[in-house]
């Protein structure tokens, strides 16, 4: 005989769904990036020189460990421990939001350090209408960050969830695990970004 067939869970399908088009959005800035980059190859060998590479590469691993940070707390989440067994230095007595709370000060962090570097670009003249080159570097990085922001937001909204309740629920785990899928989403996005702007100019 066989087992019953267990429904597919329909708050992760469909985040699934929605970072799908997501994917879409993103992969026409892409196009746009690349197009841009083809048809003014001068304009790229003039502006990517005044880009901070070790920078970027800084905070793009500050984006990559806080990735680290939330699976674990995934982990936590499906294990039922909302939060810590025992006292703050037990790293390892750590519930969910012990480390959401990790995952949202790295990513409160990678956000200040680009709103850092818009502010040197500015300060030497890379304004989002000087040209077109810097009109797609910050229209791209920037809507970036704003899906970075909305990810802090709800890891906010999860952590806070865990104080109204005595009893965490399934509800509350499917949030925090959808919400994570999310979080590695803008990670790898970053990360496809940080090779086409800085590494690939």
């Amino acid at each position: 005989m066989t087992g019953p067939v267990s429904r597919p869970n329909m708050v992760s399908v469909g985040t699934i769904v929605w970072l799908s088009s997501e994917l879409m959005f993103f992969a026409g800035l892409f196009a746009m990036f690349f197009t841009l980059r083809a048809t003014r190859p001068d304009l790229w060998a003039e502006r990517v020189p005044i880009l901070d590479v070790q920078y970027a590469a800084i905070n793009t691993l500050i984006l990559v460990v806080s990735s680290v940070w939330c699976q674990l707390g995934v982990l936590k989440a499906e294990d039922g421990i909302p939060s810590r067994t025992g006292s703050l230095l037990q790293v390892g007595q750590w519930g969910m939001r012990e480390w959401y709370v990790l995952t949202y000060i790295f990513g409160s962090v990678f956000v200040a350090g680009q709103v850092t570097e818009y502010a040197k670009l500015v300060s030497e003249g890379v304004t989002m209408s000087a040209d077109a080159w810097s009109s797609v570097f910050y229209l791209t990085t920037g809507l970036h960050g704003i899906h970075v922001t909305g990810g802090l937001i709800a890891f906010l909204l999860i952590i806070g969830r865990t104080f109204t309740t005595r009893h965490y629920s399934h509800s509350q785990a499917t949030g925090a695990v959808v919400t994570s899928y999310y979080w590695h989403f803008v990670d790898v996005v970053w990360i496809a970004l940080f090779a086409a702007i800085y590494l690939l100019g």
